[in-house]
């Protein structure tokens, strides 16, 4: 197996891939413990935390939410699906931007950290944000407040797609001097 212990950040994010196929091989704990300690480091504004992470490992659980997700088989099949959701709180601080700006960008910030060290350690993930948000919430018996963003399948990858490409610098960045 590839050590990544040795990593450059930046060569962690340019090697870091969607993954969508997964090895029916469990995540050893100490692992799942450095994804809560990424999720809940990430910046938040005001440092709020306006975020809930639902960590499931449920077989029957992840079938519904792979329905859900309009079939996507992957989250079925990852021994660990992580959901991440916004959380209605940080509007009584910075209201209606607070709801509909900052707490997805909480979640984002989380859910980035987390899939860059899920690389790191040698497994795979991909950020899902298409499926239908009231299956979501009724599937997992969310609370008001909470409304999903994104929905990540994490195990070890049984895949290596080659890189998609990116937009020139040119496209992407703009200088203000």
């Amino acid at each position: 197996m590839i050590s990544f212990l040795d990593m450059s950040l930046l060569k962690i994010i340019k090697e870091r891939r969607s993954i969508r196929k997964f090895q029916p091989k469990p995540i050893p704990e100490e692992i799942i413990n450095k994804l809560i300690e990424a999720l809940i480091w990430a910046p938040s504004a005001g440092n709020l935390q306006s975020r809930k992470f639902y960590f499931v490992f449920d077989d029957e659980i992840k079938e519904k939410l792979a329905v859900a997700a309009f079939g996507q088989s992957s989250i079925a099949q990852a021994p660990l699906v992580v959901i991440g959701c916004a959380d209605d709180k940080i509007s009584q601080r910075y209201g209606e931007k607070g709801r509909k700006l900052h707490s997805i960008c909480d979640v984002s910030a989380s859910i980035q950290n987390m899939m860059l060290l899920i690389h790191e350690q040698g497994l795979g993930s991909v950020w899902i944000g298409g499926f239908d948000k009231r299956e979501i919430v009724k599937i997992l018996n969310l609370p008001e407040n909470l409304h999903p963003i994104a929905i990540v399948p994490v195990g070890y990858p049984a895949e290596k797609p080659l890189a998609p490409p990116r937009v020139s610098k040119d496209e992407g960045i703009k200088f203000l001097k």
